[in-house]
């Protein structure tokens, strides 16, 4: 299990349960599936995104040398605490203050990055300091649609694709937080129909449907939430636009569907015609889609990598 280290970003008792986790240090069932992704060797040079408690970089100061070793932290306090545990333990990995998502780039080129806080949007400072053919493995959080377990490879023309394994979930970067929320305004001008496709089933689709929705879908915000009563609400709303356009598709076991919409997108509509080409498609999953990272952000792809810009 994950040990809560500081709630509310310092301004909280981590023993307490008030306030936000923001920062831990994490379960060894998360952490070392990452650690085996990325797999470095003695020698090889790795940057630590999110140094914590030092325990990620102590493991990988013991697999490649502390002397290979960059970890940046971004909470000074959280960074002198992590510096007297890799002390103790007998590691001297490079510690940083700094900006997680701007890398080191005093210390590239890197072998591997390896990141401990969920990311929505991957920087491309990651791909332009790991050397050709270096990897990153992250948590790929798109905001409202859980985490993906990355594994990003650079390639000679200087981008980044990554591929799924599995899910994962972290607390985000500190700069990349969630800011979406759903909520039914205007609902006396909203429009409401009837639809045949159960929520239920785009949410048993399992990771291929939800990743086909990040692609179809652009900018797309979800919650689901389960009724008493076993039927369930699918919510959806634009990321980042408070004012923007909503839907909710409410299951019933009727068989016809309530969906509400509000805005001049049609979100439910959207999702329902990205799970129609989906499904056309013969259901992928999630080893037929990737990302493909350049200086004009993440870009979600199926079957085949476009051409980076």
């Amino acid at each position: 299990m994950s040990i809560i280290t500081q709630r509310d970003d310092g301004a909280s008792d981590p023993a307490s349960a008030d306030g936000a986790a923001s920062s831990s240090n994490s379960a060894p069932g998360v952490v070392f599936p990452f650690l085996e992704l990325l797999s470095p060797t003695m020698g090889e040079r790795i940057l630590d995104i999110g140094t914590g408690t030092g325990w990620t970089a102590a493991l990988l100061a013991d697999r490649v040398g502390s002397e290979n070793v960059t970890s940046v932290e971004i909470d000074p306090t959280i960074a002198a605490q992590a510096a007297e545990n890799l002390r103790t333990a007998g590691y001297t990995p490079t510690l940083v203050v700094g900006d997680g998502t701007e890398g080191w780039p005093q210390g590239a080129p890197y072998d591997g990055i390896h990141v401990t806080a969920g990311v929505r949007d991957i920087p491309y400072a990651w791909v332009k300091q790991l050397r050709p053919g270096g990897r990153a493995v992250l948590p790929w959080m798109p905001e409202g649609m859980g985490g993906f377990k990355v594994k990003m490879t650079t390639t000679p023309e200087g981008h980044g694709i990554g591929t799924f394994h599995g899910r994962a979930g972290y607390m985000m970067l500190r700069s990349q937080r969630p800011t979406s929320v759903w909520a039914d305004r205007h609902r006396d001008e909203a429009q409401v129909t009837k639809t045949r496709l159960d929520p239920r089933q785009i949410e048993d689709a399992g990771d291929g449907a939800e990743l086909a929705m990040l692609m179809d879908v652009p900018g797309l915000f979800t919650l689901r939430m389960a009724n008493p009563d076993g039927t369930m609400s699918y919510l959806l709303a634009e990321v980042g636009n408070p004012d923007g356009a909503w839907a909710a598709c409410d299951s019933s076991p009727t068989g016809e569907h309530t969906v509400t919409q509000y805005g001049e997108r049609r979100l439910w509509d959207e999702v329902e015609t990205a799970f129609a080409q989906w499904t056309e498609r013969g259901s992928p999953g999630p080893e037929r889609f990737g990302l493909l990272i350049s200086e004009l952000g993440t870009r979600l792809w199926l079957d085949d990598p476009p051409q980076a810009p």
